[in-house]
Order: structure tokens, then C-alpha cells, then sequence
């Protein structure tokens, strides 16, 4: 999920009244906690969150950044838009087709456009509200019900040949 990179970024921002938090499995070991101690910013690793909880942490969150590497499909991304969290992911991954233009992408390789695009969200409030109100306006565009469909005429398509 290039936790690295987010801590590059992290670092490189270097705003103490910022907290980075961190949800989903505590596998990284020893280098999260290397990298995050010489933050200025606290990380707070809150490990498995129940999904009910989920949309108020991504509603209060000043930017949702997910700068992986690789994505199947990036529902983290949507589920922060449909939230109303501005949204800074990826722009070679399919994050990048979840979120469209209603995130700020970056390579995520790139700590420093990294950086740039969390400052961008965190220090423009116009900024951070026009990507909070794309990002609802994107969520619309999927649903469960639409999955289901697409999915079910993929199996009739490889049935029927």
C-alpha cells in the first residue's frame, strides 16, 4: 500500500498537528514504526476498524491518501469519496479509474508530488470541498447492484461461447 511513500510524504510536510492514521492489518512490522519515529506528525495505527466504523473515520479525515503500488480495483478509494473525504491515490493503478477526476493523482513513486497534492488538499479549502463534492458525485456512478450485474454478464458471456 506504499506506506513508505505516505511517510515520505508525511515527513516531507512536516506538520506536527497533523495525525497520520493508519487502518488495516499491523503486518508491516519494525519499518512502519522505524519510519513513523522520526514524523513530526503522530501515527496513530488503529489496526482492524469494523466496516460500520469506517465512513465517519473517512468523513473526518482532512485528506484520504492511498498511494499503492497495485490495486485490483481500489474500494478504499471509493468507499472514502462516498464519504465526502478528498481524495489523494494514484494515478497508474485502478484507483486511478475509480476515482476519475474527483481525486488529486500522483505517481506514487513521487514523494515530493506526493507531499505537493496532500498540501494542496490540506492548505486550499477550496480545493479539499471541490474534490469532497466530486468524490460524492463518483461514488454514484457504482454501486453493489451494478457489480452484481457487470459480473453476472461476464459469467452468461464465458457460458454462452
Amino acid at each position: 500500500k506504499n506506506l513508505a511513500g505516505l511517510l515520505g510524504a508525511m515527513a516531507r510536510l512536516d506538520r506536527p498537528e497533523l495525525t497520520m492514521v493508519v487502518i488495516g492489518p499491523t503486518g508491516w512490522g519494525d519499518e512502519l514504526d522505524v519510519a513513523a519515529a522520526g514524523l513530526a506528525s503522530p501515527v496513530a495505527r488503529l489496526g482492524h476498524v469494523p466496516t460500520a466504523d469506517l465512513p465517519a473515520l473517512y468523513a473526518g479525515a482532512a485528506a484520504f491518501c492511498f498511494p499503492s503500488f497495485e490495486e485490483g480495483f481500489g474500494l478504499p478509494v471509493l468507499e472514502a469519496m462516498a464519504a465526502g473525504a478528498p481524495v489523494v491515490t494514484s494515478a497508474a493503478t485502478a484507483t486511478a479509474d475509480v476515482a476519475g477526476d474527483a481525486a488529486l493523482l500522483v505517481d506514487p513513486r513521487d514523494t515530493a508530488g506526493l507531499a505537493d497534492a496532500l498540501a494542496r488538499v490540506l492548505d486550499d479549502p477550496s480545493v479539499a470541498a471541490a474534490l469532497r463534492a466530486a468524490g460524492l458525485r463518483r461514488a454514484t456512478l457504482h454501486s453493489w447492484t451494478d457489480t452484481a450485474r457487470r459480473t453476472l454478464d461476464v459469467y452468461r458471456s464465458v457460458l454462452d461461447r
